[in-house]
């Protein structure tokens, strides 16, 4: 009893200091695009910071190494304005059957419509349960709010693990990585969409899996470099440019002092607000989220340090 409770001890204490190690992470991701936009550049290089449209970043600390990742909310469909078909399509391609997902799309329409004393079908539900509780019949404030609403399932909100060929648990995404109450409902940052929400907007499996294969080796850059692979609506619901709001999203983990890493990941995030180029304000952190849940296949971009620190 006395082992089992040091090593819980140790597990949480490397956590806690995880948890520090992520923050420096996104702050660090932060500053770098705060340094870019008013054009400054890193010491004795005479770089920039970061070049555009990089969205992946690993970063080595004294105690530890961190995993950035920066998601544009315009990757995101927008949960408080998107029409119900968007809505349905983005479920029925996440695994919902289809009589699940119009109904969830449904539902989703009802909570954010109405306004304040409306009682719905869907309200007379919800009192039924317990704990009880009504629609706000107002805009959603936080995508969690998503997964109170009738026929949404843990699975379909969160993603998990599915087993593969192999035996292997591979993990899957769930609506969760596709909704965001700063989303966009036209055009949809091609680098950082997931495969959900491609499949939701007509985009064939294999041009899915192709787009998927050629960002993860570089960003795409122009259109151009995917024109072939998309047919119909769904090339013009894409595009390179991205908006003010960014998920920063990091995983860290602890390094010893024998050069072992310890086995406990920490994921944080945050949204944050940046400011147009040449705008001197700093940038605004909107939220912090302590319990992020981990990017399933993320793969970081190298950066190179030098003698006064990191160079691009």
């Amino acid at each position: 009893m006395v082992r089992a409770e040091v090593d819980r001890v140790s597990t949480d204490a490397d956590s806690f200091r995880a948890r520090y190690l992520a923050i420096g992470g996104i702050e660090r991701a932060v500053l770098w695009e705060e340094w870019t936009a008013n054009r400054l550049v890193a010491p004795g290089t005479g770089k920039p910071f970061y070049v555009e449209p990089q969205e992946r970043f690993h970063y080595e600390f004294p105690s530890g190494e961190a995993d950035v990742e920066m998601i544009p909310e315009s990757s995101r469909l927008d949960i408080n304005h998107a029409s119900v078909e968007d809505l349905a399509a983005v479920m029925l391609a996440a695994g919902a059957s289809r009589d699940q997902a119009l109904g969830i799309a449904r539902a989703i329409d009802d909570w954010r419509s109405g306004g304040p004393g409306t009682i719905s079908a869907f309200d007379r539900l919800y009192m039924s349960l317990q704990p009880s509780f009504r629609s706000p019949h107002t805009s959603f404030q936080e995508i969690e709010e998503v997964a109170m609403v009738r026929g949404m399932t843990p699975e379909l909100f969160y993603g998990g693990y599915r087993q593969g060929p192999d035996g292997q648990l591979l993990p899957y995404g769930g609506v969760r990585e596709c909704l965001s109450t700063y989303g966009t409902t036209n055009e949809f940052d091609v680098n950082s969409v997931s495969p959900i929400l491609l499949s939701a907007i007509g985009v064939p499996p294999g041009a899915v899996s192709a787009i998927v294969h050629m960002r993860s080796i570089a960003p795409i850059r122009s259109m151009d470099q995917i024109s072939g692979l998309l047919r119909g609506s769904a090339a013009s619901r894409l595009t390179t440019d991205n908006g003010m709001v960014w998920t920063a999203r990091a995983t860290a983990r602890l390094r010893f002092a024998d050069g072992r890493y310890s086995e406990v990941k920490r994921t944080v995030s945050a949204e944050v607000r940046f400011f147009k180029k040449g705008d001197n304000r700093p940038d605004r952190i909107l939220r912090w989220y302590d319990e992020s849940p981990p990017a399933p296949g993320l793969q970081p971009v190298p950066v190179e340090f030098g003698p006064a620190g990191p160079l691009q």
